[in-house]
């Protein structure tokens, strides 16, 4: 993702139910201790994958362009319900900077503002996604900064205790995403595109194995030691051509809910479209074969 960018998020459900999988309605996120709504939300996820596909974007209700001049806030405001008559099905939301005890995330929303949209997407019935470009633990820089440092962030690592610390911020923030008494489930994304090398948690800058454990490490502490409940895991690379390649850092289906992956049109419509179908066809037979729900997760034109 880049930052101040709307992206489309599409939930691709299709078919995404294995042959061993269980039925829709028997279906289990992989916390074992999840909430009751977090559960139906999965099972929901599972039951609409046969037949339905759902649309989003990217800070639907924070921002966006009313005849080519940019809207910031205001009330039930949607680019999306501007062009098509309807709120999207899913919409997006960035942590990044909350780890800094910022006030605004790094897309200048602020975070007091997210718990509210979160909120209102819950109650209209739509589907809300977290993904979070933690700043590197290691030197106080962006996420886009390469310095190796998942090894020195897991435990025992020289900055174990400021990723914890990190993670204490993030996960006070999720277990405060309430709607009436009970939390609201979302689906959580974080490390993603992963395959490519532009973030501290990229291919080139940790090994296979860091980054598993990076992701493990990650989401037991959130669910063991911060007791948060109401997250779906999706794991979401960028570039793959196959599925050894996709599946080269998988953390394992205890710790993956939603099996997703990012990617945009840079210059040629034609070959982003034969791609896309192509990688496409692929994470519906992974997705298939593990169970999980298939989403393309970051999607849109950047060049054109």
């Amino acid at each position: 993702m880049r930052p101040r960018s709307s992206y489309l998020l599409v939930l691709l459900l299709g078919g995404a139910l294995g042959a061993s999988a269980q039925t829709a309605g028997d279906a289990k996120p992989t916390d074992p201790k999840a909430t009751r709504k977090t559960v139906r939300l999965y099972r929901n996820m599972q039951r609409l994958a046969r037949t339905n596909v759902m649309f989003g974007h990217q800070d639907d209700l924070a921002y966006g362009l009313d005849n080519g001049k940019r809207w910031v806030g205001g009330k039930d405001r949607s680019d999306v319900k501007s062009v098509t008559g309807s709120y999207p099905a899913v919409y997006g939301w960035e942590l990044g900077n909350l780890e800094l005890d910022s006030a605004r995330n790094l897309d200048a929303v602020p975070f007091a503002k997210i718990r509210e949209y979160v909120k209102t997407t819950y109650k209209r019935g739509g589907l809300n996604t977290i993904s979070w470009h933690v700043n590197n633990p290691s030197n106080g820089k962006s996420a886009w900064d390469t310095t190796n440092t998942v090894k020195s962030i897991l435990p025992g690592g020289p900055h174990h205790a400021k990723y914890v610390a990190y993670l204490d911020r993030v996960a006070g923030y999720l277990r405060s995403l309430n709607s009436g008494f009970s939390k609201v489930p979302v689906v959580f994304r974080p490390f993603h595109e992963h395959t490519g090398s532009w973030f501290w948690w990229g291919q080139k800058n940790c090994t296979a194995t860091e980054y598993v454990a990076l992701w493990r490490f990650t989401a037991d502490y959130l669910r063991t030691t911060k007791k948060v409940h109401n997250l779906l895991l999706a794991y979401s690379p960028a570039e793959f051509l196959t599925k050894e390649a996709y599946l080269e850092r998988y953390p394992g289906d205890a710790y993956v809910d939603v099996m997703g992956f990012d990617t945009y049109c840079f210059q040629d419509p034609v070959k982003y479209q034969l791609e896309l179908d192509r990688r496409l066809a692929l994470l519906q037979q992974i997705s298939t074969e593990h169970g999980k729900v298939a989403a393309l997760t970051e999607t849109g034109f950047e060049k054109l």
